[in-house]
């Protein structure tokens, strides 16, 4: 690795890191309000901001130009300095080990929402706080906020970057730069948690919850501000049906929003978006009446908790108003669904992603249609549109690693002691970024129990998914690092 991809490297995570910090102020003054002592955390975060500063004023004449080898690269050692920075004030403000903060920083940022704190609601509200920054800054990616400042210098890095933590098929750029994608992604996040927010707040929360809660929504986080999760407001059906809402806004692509405020619906009639919405209203009503059904409770009751259950496990926000685990088979099994399906691509949501189930599904259906008519032309469309082979290649190796990195780390913790149930779904939750699973790890519990090894290894797997595994797992090859 020369000098200059170095020089690169570290321009790039001094800016990121930079602005982290800068967002970090937000549970700064919030302490502060609060009149909580956050002396250790300013004081962290200002040795922090001379560091990425000092680095930044170091490079200012260096032309930074990045190649796709430097951007996968700093993608990967991005998401590590993130749960490096988040950890700290963990570390500092509540007394955790590095691996708890590092694992409770990488589920903030990748937006999991898997937790190690047992009693959240006494945690310091500059914590709590920090938490839900964490959650909302990695929800739209940290690295396309960074394209925003990096295509000001190098539009070609930019645009690697922006291919390496794609969340979709292939990044759709509304706009001929992509800093201005970038900046109007942020525009419409923002603007759509602020009303979330607002909304909250009128419905019953306090302003510091509304906020929290909006900051995990829209970044379909699922961190809460009580060890009830929305349970604390279970008999408040507005915040409720308000949220369910919000997570599922959240998990469409949001290149569709941007296009809504252009009076271009077109996004919100792709195939992937009615079949999205056709998955969560399916499961939603089974799940629902499977709890009617097998409960006391009123039909609104059961329709309540049951599409804001689904919203919330299908966008893999993580959030829960009761214990869901407790309806039966019929609704876990159901459940379960939803934990593998996911959001939208291009949307805050993790998951194996609609869109890659709608093209695998044409693709079998091209092959059996190729048996029966070995002379047809046919080819697999996706919004009338034709998808090339190396892209379902490219998707059904996705599937492939999704599953081999899944059932590894589900082995890994069922010989390690964990039974069936907990090791697959908490294997699941942290790799699809949904948080919550089954057994050990359900609605109701958390992840403390494990052993600080296997937090380490559950927390790479969150960033694993994250990154969509090809950004990570390519570092294993020998042919990236030959003639770095």
């Amino acid at each position: 690795m020369d000098r200059s991809t170095v020089k690169n490297i570290l321009k790039f995570l001094s800016l990121v890191g930079l602005m982290t910090e800068f967002f970090f102020l937000i549970p700064i003054i919030t302490g502060v309000i609060y009149k909580e002592n956050v002396t250790s955390f300013i004081i962290y975060s200002a040795v922090a901001t001379t560091i990425f500063f000092l680095i930044l004023f170091w490079l200012k004449n260096h032309d930074m130009k990045m190649k796709i080898k430097d951007a996968i690269l700093s993608v990967n050692l991005v998401w590590i300095m993130l749960g490096v920075l988040g950890a700290i004030p963990l570390m500092l403000e509540t007394n955790v080990t590095f691996i708890d903060g590092f694992f409770e920083a990488a589920s903030g940022f990748t937006t999991t929402g898997a937790t190690i704190y047992s009693d959240i609601t006494d945690l310091p509200k500059n914590i709590l706080m920090l938490r839900s920054t964490m959650h909302w800054i990695g929800g739209m990616g940290i690295i396309v906020l960074g394209v925003g400042l990096l295509s000001l210098i190098n539009p070609t890095g930019s645009l690697a970057l922006f291919k390496g933590e794609s969340t979709g098929i292939t990044p759709d750029k509304v706009t001929p730069k992509i800093k201005h994608t970038a900046l109007k992604l942020w525009g419409v996040y923002f603007t759509i948690t602020v009303i979330d927010a607002i909304m909250l707040k009128f419905e019953g929360m306090s302003i510091f919850d509304a906020i929290n809660h909006a900051f995990a929504t829209i970044s379909t986080g699922g961190f809460s501000t009580r060890s009830e999760s929305l349970g604390f407001w279970s008999n408040n059906p507005w915040i409720l049906w308000t949220t369910t809402l919000f997570m599922f806004i959240s998990g469409i692509n949001f290149i569709a929003h941007i296009k809504f405020l252009k009076k271009d619906y077109s996004g919100y009639k792709s195939e992937e978006v009615i079949w999205y919405t056709l998955i969560f209203i399916i499961l939603a009503i089974g799940v629902s009446l499977v709890h009617y059904i097998n409960s006391n409770d009123s039909l609104f009751y059961a329709l309540t908790h049951g599409f804001f259950t689904i919203s919330s496990i299908l966008t893999t926000t993580g959030f829960a108003t009761v214990d869901y685990s407790q309806w039966g088979q019929t609704a876990i099994a159901l459940i379960f669904i939803a934990m593998l399906v996911g959001g939208n691509a291009g949307s805050t949501a993790g998951g194996i992603k609609v869109i890659r189930f709608v093209v695998m599904f044409k693709n079998l259906n091209y092959q059996i249609k190729k048996i029966l008519f070995p002379n047809a032309i046919i080819s697999v469309k996706v919004d009338k549109k034709t998808i090339p082979q190396p892209i379902i290649n490219n998707v059904s190796a996705f599937i492939f690693l999704y599953i081999l990195t899944v059932t590894s780390i589900a082995l890994y913790l069922f010989a390690n002691g964990y039974d069936t149930l907990t090791s697959l779904s908490a294997s699941i939750a942290c790799v699809g970024n949904i948080g919550p699973g089954f057994g050990h790890v359900g609605p109701v519990d958390n992840f403390a129990f494990f052993t600080q090894p296997q937090k380490l290894i559950l927390a790479i797997g969150m960033i694993i998914g994250r990154l969509e595994f090809f950004t990570v797992l390519i570092l294993l090859s020998r042919d990236f690092w030959k003639k770095f």
